[in-house]
């Protein structure tokens, strides 16, 4: 008899913070401090990479690194 149960394993907190940490950014709407309002580029681990003043500039900066540009809502 076949045994058709997956198994998964857990990965530590360091290591799924690194998932698409070389493939992703993430971009989301923040206010910066002098109270101008931005779009915040982000790595997969969460760390501030840049601002840009649009999503279509912050978009194109991801891209111009070879990164993909996801959305945080």
């Amino acid at each position: 008899m076949e045994n058709n149960q997956t198994t998964f394993t857990r990965l530590a907190d360091e290591a799924f913070l690194s998932l698409g940490a070389e493939q992703v950014a993430y971009v989301k709407a923040i206010n910066l401090p002098d109270g101008a309002h931005a779009i915040g580029i982000f790595s997969a681990d969460g760390k501030p990479m840049a601002a840009a003043p649009s999503i279509e500039v912050a978009q194109a900066l991801i891209r111009q690194h070879d990164l993909e540009p996801a959305l945080v809502h």
